[in-house]
């Protein structure tokens, strides 16, 4: 008989990030980082013994345990049913989720639910990827371009991207394959820092990481903005004075202003020398986007950690909304979805810069950007990881950063398992951590 999910596991994990105000921003002043963290059990070991996958929804504390319960009610829609295991397993997992009725209901396609069958459906590539032997990245590259076709939806898509267009993409990508992986083995992804820049850090702080940044070997440094416009002024004018002329800043308003007020603010920054402007206003607000877009150039506009689904996103690139397409890897409807985001952006010639503050999420971005590289856009021109320099301890695979670069993973799966330990202690609300 063939192997089965036999369980489908998830613990509600909380960080206390809001005591240092590590994560914090104009809109978001004292998070918490937090997972919904999935087990998919099995009752199948396979041929080297990985009985499980793992995977996780990130939030920032309240609510997680909303979306724990979202995950929770997928358990129906996934116990009992074959191990996807295969990219055909995966495909059909994926398609049946989002395309059952009543959970599309919820959304579609949309909100914590649909977030829910992201982390369940990036726990089923874990334990795939795991099983193939190769990490999740290489996994995705030695598909097939019509494997990859295969866990595409294109409803909603057609106007701007066909299966045929993407396998065109794809086919064009494939034969540089082997010598982009080895590329990467060897010279590892761009990266960029985040951690100097939370809103909450003093000044002193800001300018000790951003001198840290420098001599780690990162060439971007993006900071916080969006509360305070002479404050942001003092605090770009330091981070300037203290990276010097040659590294490049961007700059983060987490959706904090109207579209008017978003213009006026960054052409306000502008004359610090700024390389994007990331979430000026709604992540729904399409054509406020493109209006801010035009306003602000040569100053990109980058978004995506909040879009909801490809179809906000081929919406957005239809319209000129942005030119750095920041994808996150928990957001969506999982690998699937992500690939056809890669796609998308690959069709309409933008880079991928994917979102990663949070917790795992550095872990899991990494391999999206990688297998794009390698299967999909064939570049690495314009792009880069962001990189937050908090809670990897917790995972048994956690990144690595050298010299400003990504070290390519090696060990198989997805990178989203955590250490038992760690979930035991930050267990909300029973866990000793949130005990003291």
């Amino acid at each position: 008989m063939p192997g089965r999910i036999v369980s489908l596991d998830v613990t509600d994990v909380r960080f206390p990030t809001s005591r240092e105000l590590d994560g914090s921003d104009a809109m978001n002043p004292d998070p918490d980082y937090s997972a919904a963290y999935v087990v998919l059990g099995t009752d199948d070991p396979g041929a080297d013994g990985e009985r499980d996958g793992y995977g996780l929804l990130f939030t920032i504390g309240r609510g997680n345990d909303v979306a724990a319960a979202a995950v929770r009610s997928l358990a129906p829609h996934v116990v009992g049913r074959p191990v996807p295991d295969s990219p055909a397993g995966l495909a059909e997992l994926y398609h049946r989720l989002v395309q059952d009725s009543q959970l599309r209901w919820l959304g579609p396609e949309k909100g914590v639910l649909h977030m829910a069958i992201g982390a369940v459906v990036n726990a089923a590539w874990d334990l795939a990827s795991r099983r193939a032997g190769l990490p999740l990245w290489q996994y995705v590259a030695s598909l097939t371009p019509e494997e990859i076709v295969a866990q595409v939806d294109f409803r909603y898509l057609t106007d701007a991207l066909t299966p045929e267009q993407a396998l065109d993409i794809l086919r064009a990508a494939e034969p540089g394959r082997a010598a982009r992986t080895a590329d990467l083995l060897v010279s590892g992804y761009p990266a960029y820092t985040t951690s100097a820049g939370w809103l909450g850090y003093d000044d002193e702080k800001l300018v000790r990481l951003s001198k840290e940044a420098v001599a780690e070997g990162f060439t971007l440094v993006k900071l916080k903005v969006g509360a305070d416009l002479e404050d942001d002024v003092r605090r770009l004018r330091l981070a300037r004075e203290t990276v010097g002329p040659d590294v490049e800043l961007a700059i983060d308003a987490n959706q904090r202003w109207d579209v008017d007020a978003a213009i006026a603010w960054v052409n306000a920054l502008a004359p610090f020398g700024v390389r994007w402007i990331e979430e000026p206003t709604s992540p729904d607000d399409v054509l406020g986007h493109a209006a801010v877009a035009r306003a602000v150039a040569p100053i990109a506009v980058a978004t995506g950690e909040h879009v909801q689904n490809r179809v906000i996103f081929k919406q957005m690139l239809q319209a000129g909304a942005l030119s750095v397409l920041q994808l996150d890897a928990c957001r969506v409807g999982g690998v699937n979805e992500n690939l056809a985001i890669l796609l998308l952006a690959a069709r309409f010639g933008v880079p991928v810069c994917p979102h990663a503050g949070g917790v795992g999420l550095c872990e899991l971005v990494q391999h999206l950007a990688m297998a794009d590289y390698v299967a999909v856009s064939g570049t690495m021109q314009g792009r880069v990881i962001e990189f937050v320099d908090h809670l990897h301890e917790h995972f048994t695979d956690p990144v690595e950063v050298r010299a400003g670069r990504y070290v390519a993973p090696r060990t198989p799966g997805f990178g989203a398992r955590m250490h038992a330990s760690s979930v035991a202690r930050y267990t909300y609300p029973d866990g000793p951590e949130w005990q003291q």
